[in-house]
């Protein structure tokens, strides 16, 4: 079976103000679609074929760059898409919020430590929420990396993540990545993210 791009669960339009319609349109049909069509090239017969985009990425390493880059898009936008949502937002409740306030003190300073982990990241990649050793840790990564990857420098089960491309957010914010940053706090699906806790566990 052939890798397909996801379908989102609401309208391009949806998550404006924060992120424009133009920008997820062009991000989910064309970047998105781009990273599917070239996964599916670079693993034509081969053994690859046959497995999860989540066995490949735990396992990277073997793989040659295009599969890693192709591969890690596929996984990561995947996720993205899943973890926003319209009239979103807020503060998250229940084990998620428990978990967080274990894992940081407080929500406001793991807004901090993911904030800057996004500001910071080099170039193009990725900032995450991940489960490690079964405690919530926040790290970046280069490209389309991520903390599943064999390869990532701080690995775990990724929860969250934003990505920090510029084609994710210049149409709207330039060159304003924290602008971009702080906007993304208005569409997090905290629902998406405490149901991918409880499977990370």
């Amino acid at each position: 079976m052939a890798f397909e791009l996801p379908k989102l669960a609401y309208a391009y339009n949806a998550l404006e103000p924060h992120i424009d319609a133009r920008t997820m349109e062009i991000h989910h049909t064309k970047h998105h679609q781009a990273y599917v069509t070239n996964l599916n090239n670079a693993i034509a017969g081969t053994d690859a074929e046959k497995l999860s985009i989540e066995e490949i990425c735990k396992n990277i390493s073997k793989y040659p760059m295009p599969v890693r880059n192709n591969g890690g898009g596929h996984f990561n936008h995947t996720m993205f898409w899943s973890i926003m949502a319209p009239n979103a937002g807020g503060e998250p409740t229940g084990e998620l919020a428990t978990a967080i306030n274990t894992a940081f003190g407080t929500f406001a300073e793991f807004k901090t430590q993911f904030a800057n982990a996004a500001a910071t990241r080099f170039g193009s990649g990725w900032a995450w929420l991940l489960v490690k050793d079964g405690k919530l840790v926040v790290s970046s990564t280069p490209n389309q990396d991520n903390p599943l990857m064999d390869v990532a420098e701080v690995k775990g089960t990724p929860i969250l993540g934003i990505d920090v491309w510029e084609h994710a957010y210049y149409l709207h914010y330039q060159n304003r990545r924290p602008d971009y940053v702080s906007a993304f706090w208005n569409v997090i699906n905290w629902n998406q993210v405490a149901a991918n806790l409880k499977a990370a566990k």
